[in-house]
């Protein structure tokens, strides 16, 4: 397995997903792993019968969303409006596959080693590890990685980057469907066929317009609104990186 598409942060935007599918380079790739918060938005069945048609080319991730969705259908409250949406959309089999999602994840690609894969951090699906985030932070989330991993791809922030942190590679695609800062449906491509593997971030265009108005009609509460919001990426990376800065524990340490 040389060649991975990353693909994160889908939450049930089918138009996104389709779009980011068609790219030759995710077509031609070995494997397309999917780093968490897959169905959790307008269109999660539809979603999941899409993913689920890709067999065992596509590698699945667990997700905060995902697991909320699991636990909202076992009858835990929810104040997300497309989690509570999801969990009624989905069939047994949709989230039977959802509960028994791992995380995290480690693979071998050839040129990269062992890369694993995450959703927030190694230890938690949830924990915001940012690109601005200290490096005693980011040392904690990976304290238990083992040392032959030197490549870890992450989601959950909705925004693309990659930067190094003690001598390991982080990467993070970016949203499919929900992206902060910039539009369209961003995803990775870790391409090993280089001497030591090369990074792609990208970004695939599509009908916004259309999708938003496919969005709003889709059943879910408050859709076009949601939409709106996060398919145009109204929510700029500074607004999302303002909002998430406190949650890497950043406040305590001034």
């Amino acid at each position: 397995m040389t060649t991975v598409a990353v693909l994160s942060d889908i939450h049930g935007v089918r138009p996104a997903l389709e779009a980011v599918l068609a790219e030759p380079d995710v077509v031609a790739a070995d494997r397309v792993v999917l780093t968490g918060d897959i169905v959790s938005g307008p269109r999660p069945a539809q979603v999941m019968e899409r993913l689920l048609g890709l067999g065992d080319r596509a590698v699945w991730v667990r997700g905060n969303a995902d697991r909320e969705v699991v636990e909202t259908v076992d009858g835990k409250h929810s104040q997300h409006a497309e989690t509570v949406w999801a969990a009624r959309s989905l069939s047994d089999k949709h989230v039977d596959v959802l509960r028994r999602l791992p995380h995290p994840l480690t693979l071998p690609v050839g040129g990269f080693g062992e890369v694993m894969f995450c959703h927030g951090s190694p230890r938690d699906d949830d924990e915001v590890v940012l690109v601005d985030t200290r490096v005693s932070r980011w040392r904690e989330a990976l304290a238990d990685v083992p040392d032959d991993v030197r490549t870890l791809v992450c989601g959950h922030t909705h925004m693309p980057f990659q930067r190094l942190v003690a001598g390991r590679l982080v990467v993070n695609p970016g949203s499919v469907g929900m992206p902060y800062g910039r539009a369209g449906a961003h995803w990775a491509l870790l391409d090993g066929r280089a001497p030591g593997g090369v990074v792609q971030l990208r970004v695939s265009s599509y009908d916004i317009p259309a999708a938003v108005e496919e969005v709003a009609g889709c059943g879910m509460p408050g859709a076009r609104e949601w939409a709106e919001e996060f398919l145009t990426a109204a929510n700029s990376d500074v607004d999302a990186l303002t909002a998430f800065g406190p949650r890497d524990g950043r406040a305590a340490h001034g």
